[in-house]
């Protein structure tokens, strides 16, 4: 029997709402199989390759039934709530006036008529008071990855992500912030079938955290559904930015944000960009003028109008909330420290907050 199965699960917990996003496909293995494939597992634990999540690429749809339970285990939230054609979830529940939720079952309802199929049991994330977030990137910041060829892209889907060389003093620097109590979140560019491989190796490396957000690539290539579209195979700072703001909407404003990148793509000026409405106090329609027609922005008409509007749902915040602290740290190569240190933006409004920018070698 094919049953349904959840390959991604984000919960956050908040004063008023738990934030939920996840993602499911079906499971095509009998029991027979699953049970060889396990036994196997135990005589060679490896690290999982992308390729063994190619499967993640299939499009279904499902119906999630979601129990919010108490601490006593008392049912407190009954909801149902439809995915996308991709399976995907987003969806937020309201906390009970007298008892909070604290635990979630999820029951999916839509597969095989009648039958409400336990999916999983999950305790949300609580963002910890004083909020201390810390955001990273992946690719080129944690890990040397290569994927500006077909030969190198082959090679990343064939091969578990540990054939990259690690950026040490990344992780050294992320692991230190973990320390002083910064909730992590990762966010990569690269395809959400990588998401069990980039689990693994963070894992490897005492780095946990299941607040991993990949981009979904279903989205580039649908033409009725997402918010991406084919310039974003290539140009990252959409995808990149949406999905900050996504991670600070459903955690809140935090009292300490740090955000890592590297300096060979685009995510200073993205930086720059967040830093502008949560601390310059910048206009969201003034800023989203000068930005839209960067090369690492180029919006279509249907991504502009979505976006522009998380923009002025986070700067609302951000007002509610103007004590907030937030620095950048990008990595770079030997050679380039003194260039970008001293470098000079074409937007005034990142030349004004450029001090917030910390360059390290890794």
């Amino acid at each position: 029997m094919r049953r349904p199965k959840l390959v991604h699960f984000t919960g956050i917990e908040s004063d008023e709402y738990i934030h939920i996003r996840a993602s499911m496909t079906y499971s095509s293995q009998g029991k027979f199989e699953i049970l060889d494939e396990i036994n196997q597992n135990l005589k060679e634990i490896v690290p999982t390759k992308p390729i063994q999540s190619m499967g993640l690429l299939s499009s279904n749809e499902f119906r999630l039934k979601v129990l919010g339970l108490s601490d006593d285990d008392t049912e407190v939230i009954v909801r149902s709530f439809d995915s996308d054609s991709f399976g995907n979830f987003n969806f937020k529940l309201p906390q009970p006036e007298a008892k909070n939720v604290k635990k979630i079952k999820l029951f999916e309802t839509k597969s095989h008529r009648g039958l409400d199929l336990l999916i999983g049991s999950f305790i949300p994330t609580r963002i910890q008071n004083p909020k201390k977030i810390i955001i990273t990137d992946f690719d080129k910041t944690l890990v040397d990855t290569r994927y500006s060829s077909l030969k190198e892209l082959y090679l990343s889907l064939r091969n578990p992500i540990h054939y990259f060389p690690p950026v040490d003093n990344s992780i050294t620097l992320l692991k230190d912030f973990i320390k002083d109590d910064y909730q992590p979140f990762i966010v990569s560019a690269s395809p959400h079938f990588y998401e069990n491989a980039i689990r693994d190796w963070l894992y490897q490396r005492q780095i946990f955290t299941g607040n991993i957000f990949l981009k979904d690539y279903r989205n580039i290539f649908s033409f009725f559904e997402g918010d991406l579209s084919t310039k974003d195979l290539k140009s990252q700072g959409f995808y990149k930015l949406n999905t900050i703001v996504n991670i600070l909407l459903m955690t809140g404003i935090p009292d300490d944000l740090i955000l890592v990148g590297d300096g060979f793509e685009s995510d200073t000026i993205i930086y720059l960009t967040l830093a502008a409405v949560l601390v310059g106090r910048y206009d969201p329609w003034t800023l989203w003028n000068n930005i839209k027609k960067e090369e690492s922005f180029r919006l279509t008409n249907q991504q502009h109008f979505r976006f522009l509007s998380k923009f002025y749902q986070l700067k609302n915040m951000s007002d509610a909330h103007p004590k907030g602290k937030l620095n950048i740290y990008i990595r770079c190569k030997p050679h380039m420290l003194e260039h970008l240190e001293n470098r000079t933006f074409k937007l005034d409004f990142a030349n004004h907050l450029k001090h917030l920018v910390h360059y390290y070698v890794g």
